[in-house]
């Protein structure tokens, strides 16, 4: 048994896949870009604004599964300059805090709308001591 979460906090999605999926005791995040809900487009053209509003789509499709960030327990994200990783990592440290789940980070020859950065997370809906 699943179940499929949606919010209009966050972008809805534009092809055939859920924003997260539970199953069992995990929940899956589909990747987030930086697409404001609100407007529909990219928010900013430089990696700092976009990653800012990837965290927001993001806290806003925890906050409707009802978990938080320190609930994460696998992060996968995708830029397309890893020019930009010391700006990206400073944003995710001050978004995770000291809560430090595994992630990996891949540069991508593109992203869905020209995005500059896209994050899909791994949820245990257990609290992680």
């Amino acid at each position: 048994m699943h179940h499929i979460y949606e919010t209009d906090q966050a972008p809805l999605p534009i092809g055939a896949y859920a924003q997260a999926i539970e199953a069992g005791n995990m929940i899956f995040l589909s990747g987030q870009i930086p697409i404001s809900p609100h407007t529909g487009e990219l928010a900013g053209t430089d990696l700092v604004s976009q990653t800012i509003q990837v965290f927001k789509n993001l806290d806003a499709i925890l906050t409707e599964v009802g978990c938080t960030v320190s609930q994460v327990v696998k992060t996968t994200v995708f830029l397309t300059d890893l020019g930009g990783y010391a700006d990206f990592n400073r944003l995710y440290a001050d978004w995770v805090g000291t809560h430090t789940p595994a992630r990996s980070v891949v540069q991508v020859s593109a992203l869905p709308k020209d995005a500059l950065v896209e994050i899909e997370l791994i949820i245990l809906k257990e609290t992680i001591s």
